[in-house]
């Protein structure tokens, strides 16, 4: 059974993170990108295969070279994650904050 891969799988990894930060204003042939890393064209063609299974990026033949494009709209399924736990977290902050500007008044 093949695992389902998704945006948060994606960027979990460091790598996969720095390989987007790179091509995110402009696309990359894999050499470009792999000259950037210590590891091997196999471990950062392995890499780039995710993200294009994630969506993350898009892959085109220009003449002998492979090009890497980044579509990073798809990482707007991550900021609407996250921002319901923001939401969250602001209130108990709220809260908290209150809590001690109360107490403080108290102790006067």
């Amino acid at each position: 059974m093949e695992a389902r891969r998704d945006v948060f799988q994606a960027i979990a990894d460091p790598t996969r993170r720095e390989i987007i930060h790179l091509i995110a204003h402009e696309p990359r042939h894999l050499n470009a990108i792999a000259e950037n890393f210590d590891v091997s064209r196999q471990a950062i063609s392995l890499h780039i295969k995710i993200l294009a299974e994630c969506g993350l990026i898009e892959i085109r033949q220009q003449g002998r070279e492979r090009y890497c494009a980044a579509r990073l709209e798809k990482l707007q399924e991550v900021q609407e994650w996250i921002s319901q736990y923001e939401s969250f977290w602001k209130t108990k902050m709220q809260a908290l904050k209150n809590f001690l500007e109360d107490n403080k008044s108290k102790k006067k």
